[in-house]
């Protein structure tokens, strides 16, 4: 029997404040454990939480961000679970009245537009962190650390939209690009601030009703969320042929093994008994505040590519790329501006910079290459001093030494042989050590012409001109 995979994601994204939803504390993160708190946050009773508006505000860029629409009346609730890591014993959140409903996202896959629905954004605040003792030299103990405690957060719940681990992964790069442009979190996955769990199901093909879902939670990298995914649509299958059924639970993911594995039976809303915070009135929200921050925002990642693809004439795959982050997008332009060669800039910046980049695990922001020393790089390319082969050679020692071009150039001795009176040296030199080859091409053997390029190539130490090398050759055995 053939199966189907239902997927639906949640994705919790810490908001950009400089302070928590509910009291002045920072949410700076890396502070020594415990710092980051105070009575509201730790829950103290006879506290009073007062709202954030920024934490509102970015919230409400998210929803227009994502293309929901926002309710005019929206209300805090109380979500009692208790852990370790929640110090009041329940968690403000909302419920039955979210800030934004019935948004989408679209993503590309293999080349076909598909839109996934957003059935809510809501509001709530973080809980705090439990580390384990093995982590700190105390194995068998736990301690908590509530700097994350009261962070603001919202959490997207996507329709059960998604089809593959694939399809799951470009959703979260797109939805992760969106909230960075719209500058609603810094989307640091190592951090934290941007975490997903993971809903899925199975169902044979051709059957209307969804199956028992099962929820992978605290998944921090894309490529996790895949592995997460599609191993559970494998073991939810095996365990459906043999004759048992799923059971809806909560399962962790180890990425070490590549395996999910129970953590607890899944809850439903009302195991949570959530009722209205009687600490909150309810938050309004009126038109000419909707409509000030959408005029407030900046153009989007999808807006972003149409107009590369119209106003510099390159592909649209090199603008999806180009455009995975502002700040990627930002580096583009700035080299355009400074020499209106996009397609050129591209292929480098998707070649050789961020292949780099990925390997030193570096942002594009952190780049030793800036703007402008990339374009005189590519300069000299046009001038001729340096081939597109040797220009590969000095960027990666402008990368690795912070250097500019022409200091590298200068001190190796790298420019570009272009006299043709020294290149025709090399020629003859060659042609005299290589009588054999050349009779060889004389016959008909064309791939011997590629031999004596190299050869003279070599002898040149990569410095001379291909392009006059190559003519200079064919004269010569003509």
């Amino acid at each position: 029997m053939n199966y189907e995979m239902i997927i639906g994601l949640e994705v919790h994204a810490q908001l950009k404040t400089k302070s928590k939803i509910f009291c002045s504390c920072p949410t700076e993160f890396g502070k020594p454990a415990n710092e980051n708190t105070c009575p509201i946050c730790l829950g103290m009773p006879g506290v009073i939480p007062v709202l954030n508006k920024k934490a509102i505000q970015l919230a409400m860029r998210a929803c227009l961000s994502t293309n929901c629409h926002i309710a005019s009346v929206n209300r805090f609730a109380r979500k009692n679970y208790f852990y370790p890591d929640l110090p009041k014993g329940y968690q403000i959140s909302q419920f039955e009245l979210p800030l934004g409903i019935d948004g989408h996202v679209n993503i590309q896959i293999n080349g076909t537009k598909k839109k996934i629905g957003l059935t809510r954004i809501h509001m709530e605040e973080d809980a705090g962190k439990l580390i384990h003792g093995e982590n700190l030299g105390s194995p068998g103990k736990s301690y908590v650390d509530f700097n994350r405690t009261g962070v603001p957060l919202v959490e997207i719940v996507s329709e059960p939209d998604l089809r593959s681990g694939e399809e799951a992964r470009e959703y979260l790069t797109q939805l992760k690009s969106i909230l960075d442009y719209a500058e609603v979190s810094d989307c640091n996955m190592e951090e934290g601030s941007l975490r997903c769990d993971a809903n899925v199901s199975v169902r044979p093909e051709g059957q209307k009703e969804f199956g028992t879902r099962t929820e992978t939670k605290n998944l921090n990298s894309f490529r996790f969320v895949q592995r997460a995914i599609e191993y559970e649509f494998n073991r939810q299958i095996k365990v459906l042929e043999q004759g048992d059924s799923i059971v809806q639970e909560t399962r962790l993911y180890d990425s070490n093994k590549g395996v999910t594995f129970t953590m607890r039976s899944k809850e439903e809303a009302h195991d949570y008994r959530y009722f209205p915070e009687p600490d909150l009135v309810p938050v309004e929200i009126s038109d000419e505040w909707i409509k000030e921050t959408m005029d407030d925002l900046p153009e989007l990642p999808e807006q972003k590519r149409e107009r590369f693809v119209q106003s510099y004439n390159i592909p649209e795959y090199d603008a999806v790329v180009l455009t995975t982050s502002r700040n990627i997008a930002d580096y583009y332009e700035k080299s355009v501006s400074l020499y209106p060669e996009p397609k050129e800039i591209s292929n480098w910046i998707m070649g050789e910079l961020l292949r780099q980049l990925k390997i030193d695990g570096r942002k594009i922001e952190a780049s030793p290459i800036k703007p402008e020393g990339l374009i005189a790089l590519l300069k000299l390319i046009k001038e001729g001093t340096l081939s597109a082969k040797m220009a590969k050679t000095v960027f990666e020692e402008m990368y690795q030494s912070s250097k500019s071009a022409t200091e590298i150039v200068a001190q190796k001795g790298l420019a570009q042989i272009t006299d043709s009176s020294t290149i025709e040296n090399l020629v003859d030199e060659i042609l005299k050590i290589n009588t054999g080859q050349v009779e060889q091409y004389k016959n008909g053997k064309e791939k011997v012409f590629g031999f004596l390029v190299g050869q003279i190539m070599k002898q040149s130490k990569g410095q001379a001109d291909p392009a006059l090398v190559n003519k200079l050759l064919k004269d010569k055995i003509n």
